[in-house]
């Protein structure tokens, strides 16, 4: 799969520090991963969300964070929509941006 953007994941563990190790370990197992289904992604992370438009919610650090990212599977690529913390995505305002509401 092809990544949409790693600058992404680094300005966020630039700035958090702690989130760094285990966003990079994603990144590496993403950029190796064949997902063609939701299914192949609750293989491997079995407490990823799957939202509306292929929105899959995956959580980072055992739940300290969360990635959102846009599967494409078709054209095998993943483009990485917000990074935060659990109680940031807690918020309404972030419930509100991903799912239109």
């Amino acid at each position: 799969m092809k990544v949409y953007s790693r600058k992404t994941i680094v300005d966020y563990y630039k700035k958090n520090n702690q989130s760094k190790k285990s966003l990079e370990t994603w990144h590496l197992e993403a950029k190796k991963a064949q997902w063609n289904t939701n299914q192949d992604i609750k293989d491997r992370y079995s407490t990823a969300s799957f939202l509306h438009d292929n929105l899959v919610v995956f959580n980072i650090k055992g739940n300290d964070y969360r990635l959102a990212a846009r599967i494409d599977y078709k054209k095998k690529r993943i483009f990485i929509k917000w990074i935060g913390t659990h109680t940031e995505y807690d918020k309404k305002t972030f419930y509100c941006l991903i799912t239109g509401e």
